[in-house]
């Protein structure tokens, strides 16, 4: 939808970045996929921890993000001290606090976090 084209991963840039190998690079994502297939064709919940964005969580066919506040701040590119506001956010589940434990966010209590 919207002619938009899918780039292809740079790895060597990936692994310039991280300061390792294009081979590391190349397993970590190939193991990375490999177990988030194997998570989705069983079932089991997972939660990719987006650093300074939020968390996105998987269960079943539920799909959910939550952010963390400053993020948010960013994007909005005002700071949400109105206190309606923050409240509207919470209760949509939109917020997330960075301490707060992944296992908590889902149903089940029970869930498999990338990147370990």
């Amino acid at each position: 939808p919207g002619g938009k084209q899918l780039e292809p991963l740079k790895y060597a840039k990936v692994a310039t970045e991280a300061s390792v190998s294009q081979k590391k690079v190349l397993c970590c994502i190939l193991g990375t996929m490999s177990l988030l297939y194997q998570c989705l064709e069983k079932g089991v919940s997972v939660a990719f921890v987006l650093r300074d964005v939020g968390v996105l969580l998987i269960e079943g066919s539920t799909v959910q993000m939550r952010f963390y506040l400053d993020f948010l701040k960013k994007v909005t590119g005002k700071r949400i001290q109105d206190r309606a506001t923050l409240k509207a956010l919470q209760q949509l589940d939109m917020v997330v606090s960075r301490g707060v434990p992944i296992a908590s966010l889902s149903f089940t209590g029970c869930v498999i976090v990338f990147p370990k």
